[in-house]
């Protein structure tokens, strides 16, 4: 038995095990196979308690697994073929370090798992804590508890299998599965279902038999881990897992602590680049790993261009990035035609980001993000706003604030700026409210010392960087450098050595190998490889000796060979990823030396 994962998007992963010379994709559903329960001719793997003669990978395990009530036994499960270890794990974090101490085991089972569900505090810390030590390479099955409004959730915790008991216990009870919810045959009217058991169905769902509902249930199963499996490839696994738990308190309860304690084990897993949208329909949204780093690096990170005198407050545009709105478009006519623009700092309120400098708005989440909008703002964000934006003015002051911003949004927020000229007359975009825009700026720009426009891209570029690499890192790399090209595509020179460039697609700077000679002494951002190591392409993930713990997967990285740079490209994993795993592309290169 051989297990590789093979894309990630937080903490879930797809995975290809093979087993028996058979590859089986994860996550995915272990379909019961006895005498009394068939699994369907469309299921990937089986778990049955005998031999069978059947052409699909089949795990056997022993007799009492196979009732519901018995799964708190501890079940040594054996392959027939391959004399492959299992281990099966009580659910007590105390029990974690001991347990898996001296085992070679890949498959780790959690029994009384249905027990365990009921105290979602407990189910999530000691999920993350046994994936923690066991790490990234190895899998993690849950028994008897999978459904189809669960599987995302799970998934997105680092769960790899789940089985089909669920499904017949429901059944047994007239449930069944939807995506949305469980639903008595009692309690339906028609079925809103295009399963190949529905569609033949010609009665009532209150005359479905068990087998029907049974088949439903598999083909519900079957279903929505395939939509998991398609969120994860395609980085939206988070977008789905907000949606699925919105029907049961209980999920909720779930993703609710594990956003709240478990921070650092999601912002480790989850990518600095995306090209999907956050869809932030929810409070739930406000505690996503991706925000909350944003956030985190707004006032740790970044620091605004020093040029900048004039705080110009405005609203966010549904349009991203805002630039390409014509809100934004409108702001920006206003700020050109006004004398001595390169003072003004442009600053975006908006939810659930909190503020979003002009100069990074092509940054992942700012770049791809929607939100519903009222015009009414309801506590959370509120507080999330004003938090962020008293810390940011704390980190970055300025001689005149400008709030050109809707009246629902100074009325929790005017009370931290100092003195702000207010332009906005009634709505952002009237003319009434533009004029008066333009009239401030004339009036207060023309007492501020001219700014050189190459001054002022230099000093975007250094926030931009401040933010990607960290300050320190910011200022050796513009060093003595000028700004080229048109909006996204600007590029770093130092001479006539290109030194890197913001990449719209990614939203942040990807280095030439002379950036990357600028920072290869910062510490920071560097990935080692084995002296033996022949770099060709991509380097994977054998081939890394030595990777910095702050990597994330999607950040620039530069490689270095025997002490000496020898390449720069975009991280794959993260960096404690690259050094425990023996599987997968660590780092894409870009450019070798």
């Amino acid at each position: 038995m051989k297990f590789y994962v093979k894309e990630t998007n937080g903490p879930a992963r797809i995975g290809d095990l093979l087993i028996n010379k058979k590859l089986i994709k994860s996550p995915n559903i272990l379909f019961l196979n006895t005498i009394r329960f068939k699994a369907p001719k469309f299921a990937d793997v089986l778990i049955s308690n005998r031999k069978i003669d059947i052409d699909k990978p089949c795990f056997f395990v022993s007799k009492q697994f196979v009732s519901p009530k018995d799964v708190t036994l501890k079940l040594h499960i054996k392959n027939i073929k391959q004399k492959n270890k299992y281990y099966v794990i009580t659910p007590k974090i105390e029990f974690i370090k001991d347990a898996i101490k001296n085992t070679k085991s890949i498959f780790f089972i959690i029994s009384n798992s249905f027990q365990l569900l009921n105290n979602p505090k407990e189910f999530v810390d000691f999920i993350i804590r046994l994936r923690q030590k066991i790490g990234y390479q190895k899998i993690i099955y849950l028994p008897t508890v999978g459904k189809p409004t669960n599987l995302a959730l799970f998934s997105y915790l680092g769960i790899d299998f789940f089985d089909s008991l669920s499904a017949i216990v429901a059944a047994r009870n007239n449930i069944l599965f939807f995506p949305n919810g469980e639903f008595k045959k009692e309690e339906l009217n028609e079925i809103s279902c295009n399963c190949p058991t529905c569609v033949k169905l010609k009665i009532k769902p209150s005359e479905m038999k068990f087998k029907d509902i049974l088949s439903h249930n598999y083909y519900a199963l079957f279903n929505e881990i395939i939509q998991v499996r398609n969120a994860i490839y395609y980085g939206n696994i988070r977008n789905l897992v907000e949606n699925r738990v919105k029907v049961d308190p209980k999920l909720t309860t779930i993703l609710r602590n594990l956003d709240l304690y478990h921070y650092d084990y999601l912002e480790k897993r989850t990518s600095v680049t995306n090209k999907n949208k956050v869809i932030a329909t929810n409070k739930e949204s406000l505690l996503r790993p991706e925000i909350k780093r944003y956030q985190k690096r707004i006032i740790d990170r970044y620091k605004k261009p020093d040029s900048a005198k004039v705080l110009l407050l405005l609203p966010c545009s549904a349009k991203k990035p805002y630039s390409l709105s014509k809100s934004h478009k409108l702001f920006k006519k206003m700020i050109k035609i006004s004398d001595n623009s390169f003072t003004i700092h442009e600053v975006i309120i908006t939810s659930p980001l909190g503020l979003v400098p002009r100069e990074l708005e092509l940054v992942y989440p700012a770049s791809s993000y929607d939100i519903p909008v009222t015009g009414v703002w309801d506590e959370d964000e509120k507080k999330m706003i004003r938090n962020l934006l008293e810390l940011y003015l704390k980190n970055n002051s300025y001689e005149k604030i400008i709030a050109h911003i809707p009246k629902e949004i100074l009325e929790f927020s005017e009370d931290l700026l100092n003195n702000p000229i207010k332009t906005c007359v009634d709505h952002p975009t009237s003319k009434k409210s533009l004029n008066c825009l333009e009239k401030n700026l004339n009036n207060h720009l023309s007492k501020i010392n001219k700014i050189n426009s190459q001054k002022r891209l230099i000093e975007d570029f250094e926030s931009f960087a401040s933010y990607q690499f960290g300050k320190n890192i910011s200022k050796i790399l513009l060093k003595d450098c000028i700004v080229r090209g048109k909006y996204p595509y600007k590029k770093i020179f130092y001479k006539n050595k290109q030194l890197g460039m913001i990449v719209f697609e990614r939203g942040l700077i990807s280095l030439t190998i002379d950036g990357a000679k600028r920072i290869a002494n910062s510490k920071k951002y560097w990935v080692e490889i084995f002296d033996d190591f022949t770099l060709k392409g991509s380097i994977f993930a054998p081939g890394v000796k030595d990777a910095y713990n702050e990597i994330r997967k999607g950040d620039e990285v530069i490689v270095f060979q025997k002490n000496k740079l020898c390449a720069v490209g975009v991280a794959q994993m993260n960096g404690e990823e690259m050094k425990e795993s023996s599987y997968g592309e660590a780092v894409k290169v870009r450019h070798k030396v």
